[in-house]
């Protein structure tokens, strides 16, 4: 696995959407100011391997695949290995499906970091409390969090109100990836638990997911370069 890129702002652009055009349009756009491009659900599904396979033809940047599996340990196996030619250097994989589940993925794909994520950032305190899951979002992420890393999970996927209590939990070593980032004034849209890119860094997050304030202004390669050079 390549060393990270430090040179650019440590700055996941989510490329949302199922047109690989746009993808990578907003790839090349972003490119000179961020580290990765995160390929999630929507264009993975729509255009399958091709999306990583094009998206890295057109840029050099880290490959974050959001898939966040979650099924029984044989079967997410089974996808983490049939993945495993696009070299992703991050692939995420839900805590809530368990130890076991979390340590197939890392045995099938040991040249990755297998990101567990723990609360998804469109929940509030009160979907977890209709799901059942005890406790503040705070309480349940560490919790999961800690599920994951004793795994064998690597990296951690937690809202920007978590990173300072689970980075307090897990310690220096584990990667932890942020969604749910918007520059001071951004709408939340379905974000649920959101914070400020300059304070999730603070805090200790190492790697900001930011899409919509990116891929959503008029110019995403400003709009890119302005929160980059925020961050410096």
């Amino acid at each position: 696995m390549s060393a990270p890129d430090t040179s650019r702002a440590p700055i996941a652009v989510a490329l949302d959407t199922a047109d690989l055009a746009v993808a990578t349009r907003w790839a090349s756009a972003v490119s000179p100011h961020v580290s990765t491009l995160k390929i999630g659900l929507e264009l993975f599904c729509h255009e399958g391997p091709a999306a990583v396979e094009k998206v890295r033809a057109a840029v050099d940047l880290d490959i974050f695949l959001d898939l966040k599996l979650h099924d029984i340990p044989a079967t997410v196996a089974g996808a983490a290995r049939a993945v495993a030619h696009l070299q992703p250097r991050y692939l995420t994989v839900h805590a809530g499906g368990g130890p076991a589940m979390v340590s197939a993925a890392v045995t099938a794909l040991p040249d990755t970091l297998v990101a567990g994520v723990t609360i998804l950032t469109s929940l509030a305190a009160e979907e977890l409390d209709r799901l059942g899951i005890i406790g503040p979002p705070r309480d349940a992420a560490c919790r999961l969090a800690r599920l994951a890393v004793d795994a064998g999970a690597r990296a951690l996927v937690c809202s920007p109100q978590e990173v300072a209590p689970i980075r307090a939990t897990v310690g220096p070593d584990i990667v932890l990836i942020v969604p749910g980032v918007r520059p001071a004034g951004s709408g939340h849209q379905d974000q649920a638990r959101v914070g400020t890119p300059e304070q999730a860094l603070a805090d200790g997050a190492d790697l900001l997911v930011i899409g919509r304030p990116i891929t959503g202004a008029a110019d995403p390669a400003a709009a890119a370069a302005d929160i980059a050079a925020s961050l410096r």
